[in-house]
C-alpha cells in the first residue's frame, strides 16, 4: 500500500501531484525546485544557491517520511544548462555523501524557469 507524504517544510506541489509517495520501504519524491517553503518564492539566483535550496527541500520531504538523504539510492537531476554541471556537483556532493546512482541531464526548460530540479528514490 502506498502513502502520500506531505510537509510544510518543503514547497507545496505546484500541480496535481504529491511531494512524495512511499511504497513498502521506498520513498519516491517528486522533483523539487528551489522554492523557499517559507516565502513560497524562488529567492536563489545562482546554480549554487538553487541547488542548496533543492537539497534542503528534498531533505525536508525525506525527513517527513522518516528517512534522509543518506538513504538515497537513486537521483534524477535536471539542469537547464549543462555548463552548470561542475557547480551543481560541488553542492550536490555535500548533501549526497553516500553517492547514490544518478542520472543528470540538461533540459530545455524547467518549471518556473529555474536552473535545477532533482528527484530522489530512497530507503525508509
Amino acid at each position: 500500500m502506498s502513502n502520500v507524504i506531505n510537509t510544510n517544510n518543503a514547497p507545496a506541489a505546484i500541480g496535481p501531484y504529491s511531494q512524495a509517495i512511499t511504497l513498502g520501504n521506498l520513498i519516491f519524491t517528486s522533483g523539487q525546485i528551489p522554492i523557499n517553503p517559507v516565502s513560497g518564492q524562488i529567492e536563489a539566483v545562482t546554480i549554487t544557491e538553487q541547488t542548496e535550496q533543492v537539497c534542503k527541500n528534498l531533505a525536508a520531504v525525506l525527513d517527513a517520511a522518516g528517512t534522509s538523504l543518506e538513504k538515497a539510492i537513486k537521483t534524477t537531476c535536471f539542469l537547464s544548462d549543462m555548463a552548470d554541471f561542475a557547480a551543481f556537483n560541488e553542492v550536490y556532493a555535500k548533501y549526497f555523501v553516500n553517492k547514490p546512482a544518478r542520472s543528470c541531464v540538461a533540459v530545455k526548460t524547467l518549471p518556473k524557469n529555474v536552473l535545477v530540479e532533482v528527484e530522489v528514490i530512497a530507503e525508509i
